[in-house]
C-alpha cells in the first residue's frame, strides 16, 4: 500500500465517520423534540472521539443540540475528536514508513 492510498483511506474514514456522527446528532435532536427514546450520550461522544469530531461539532451547531453550558464536555470531546483526526492523518503522512 502506498502512502497516498493510506492517506486516502484515512481521509475517507474521517469523512464517513463525520457524516454518520452528524446524522446521529440530528436524529437525537429529532427524538428529543418528540419525547422519544434517545441515543445515549456515551454513544454520541464515542462516535465523536473515534473520528466523527467534525460531524459532531457541526451537528451540535446546526441542530443546536447539546450546546448548553451543562454539556460543555461535548465541545471538549468533539475538539478532541478533531485532534484525533488530525493526528491520524499526520501519522500516516509523516511517521509510518511505506
Amino acid at each position: 500500500m502506498t502512502k497516498e492510498m493510506a492517506f486516502l483511506i484515512c481521509g475517507a474514514y474521517i469523512v464517513i465517520m463525520g457524516f454518520i456522527t452528524f446524522v446521529a446528532y440530528g436524529i437525537d435532536k429529532a427524538k428529543a423534540k418528540k419525547g422519544r427514546i434517545r441515543i445515549p450520550e456515551k454513544v454520541l461522544l464515542s462516535m465523536s472521539l473515534l473520528g466523527g469530531g467534525i460531524g459532531g461539532l457541526l451537528g451540535m451547531l446546526l441542530f443546536r443540540h447539546k450546546t448548553r453550558a451543562e454539556h460543555w464536555y461535548f465541545y471538549a470531546v468533539n475538539f478532541l475528536g478533531i485532534g484525533v483526526c488530525i493526528g491520524l492523518l499526520a501519522l500516516v503522512q509523516f511517521v509510518i514508513p511505506f
